[in-house]
């Protein structure tokens, strides 16, 4: 299993790499939010199974760092940060991450809630590659046949514009980044300048499905499907 870590001290780095690597992780070190972009941009969306980022660095602000790297990655983020107060916490949650460890910590406690996300992922992704049909509050969608129902009344979309919105639907409630939805669904690892045909067929399911209030726009960073999982 593959691990980014993102932590500006060498010596804690260098500890924390070496405890992974006896557990079975192979560990990629970041020393700071930018040098993971570049890990991330080379190694694509899917390269990594999970995230560990200290949100104490030294040149940049943790929180918006994480959401740089949640725009590039699919891989669950753990939150590392010497704020223990509960706002921080909550807010680090809110962001999107899947768990946040405050230090200092036992090494052991943060090996423990690293294998503790995996497991939760794997059977997330093992469940959702599993499911045939999803239903969302007036939403129906079958993964089998590509059809799409609101209210029990069909909808005719487009193969991108299913691909699109079948994405978004197996993971309601969670933002989607715009670099994921155009690597997943078009291909495009460089998704400069696309922004205007992810907006058109954003646009587009919204006038279909005559719900547009399914689909959220997360400025500057995607899109998520608010329904929720009937």
């Amino acid at each position: 299993m593959r691990l980014l870590l993102v932590e500006n001290d060498n010596r804690v780095a260098a500890v924390l790499s070496a405890v992974l690597a006896r557990h079975g992780f192979d560990v990629t070190h970041s020393l700071s939010s930018e040098e993971a972009l570049q890990v991330l941009i080379s190694e694509g969306a899917g390269g990594f199974s999970i995230v560990v980022l200290d949100l104490d660095l030294p040149s940049e602000d943790g929180y918006e760092a994480c959401g740089k790297i949640r725009k590039r990655t699919r891989a669950p983020v753990i939150m590392v940060s010497a704020r223990s107060d509960v706002r921080s916490r909550i807010h680090g949650l809110d962001l999107g991450a899947a768990d946040y460890v405050v230090k200092p910590y036992d090494i052991g406690e943060l090996l423990a809630r690293i294998h503790a996300v995996s497991r939760r992922t794997v059977h997330h992704d093992a469940a959702v590659a599993s499911q045939t049909e999803l239903h969302l509050d007036h939403l129906h969608i079958n993964l089998r046949t590509r059809q799409v129902s609101v209210d029990g009344l069909l909808v005719q979309l487009t193969r991108k514009e299913f691909d699109l919105l079948a994405l978004l639907a197996r993971r309601p409630g969670v933002v989607v980044a715009q670099e994921t939805i155009m690597s997943e669904v078009w291909g495009i690892t460089s998704p400069e300048g696309t922004g205007r045909t992810l907006w058109v067929h954003i646009a587009t399911l919204r006038s279909k499905l005559r719900v547009p209030e399914l689909i959220e726009t997360v400025h500057g960073v995607g899109y998520r499907l608010v329904a929720r999982s009937a």
